[in-house]
């Protein structure tokens, strides 16, 4: 069940800044949610992940802006999301801090190398040359820092605070004895 609620607290996390009319500049819970429940839940659940993480998709495309929603365009994010959740059910399941630095360093350099591979060569935004690619990059390391950040940030909370308290009652017990 936590691992629902850190789901839905990582799509909301998308709609947040939005609400006030800010800029969250890709400061968002969605790939320490997506680790944490793939770390949790049985694989065959990725795709109700997937499933939540579309809808807020749809939701901001169409909502909030208000954008035509096109399905095409986001299928490579969609299959990024499963990689995510997958990652965590593999990696995760047994929690150390190396583990859990693996999982943010991978979804977050994924998600900068595939979502800005996907721009360059889906717009016309940037020339289709090298040069392209390396500026369309450089243009997104504000967007891949604030998510490494963030998705750091939110995994030393969903991976760490457990680890702590099981650490804190394992020496309690000891000191009762």
């Amino acid at each position: 069940m936590l691992a629902v609620l850190v789901l839905l607290f990582a799509a909301l996390s998308r709609l947040i800044p939005h609400v006030n009319h800010a800029v969250a500049f890709n400061f968002t819970a969605v790939g320490a949610g997506l680790l944490f429940f793939g770390s949790r839940r049985p694989r065959w659940q990725t795709p109700l992940a997937v499933a939540v993480m579309a809808l807020m998709d749809v939701y901001l495309t169409t909502q909030v802006y208000h954008y035509p929603f096109h399905v095409k365009g986001y299928l490579v994010t969609w299959a990024w999301y499963a990689a995510v959740c997958l990652t965590g059910s593999v990696l995760l399941r047994k929690v150390t801090a190396m583990r859990v630095v693996a999982g943010v360093l991978a979804s977050a350099t994924s998600f900068f190398l595939v979502s800005n591979f996907v721009v360059w060569l889906g717009s016309g935004m940037y020339a289709h040359s090298a040069v392209g690619l390396f500026g369309c990059y450089v243009a997104a390391l504000p967007f891949y820092a604030n998510d490494l950040i963030s998705t750091a940030l939110v995994s030393a909370v969903l991976f760490g605070l457990p680890a702590l308290a099981a650490k804190m009652t394992e020496e309690q017990g000891v000191a009762v004895r």
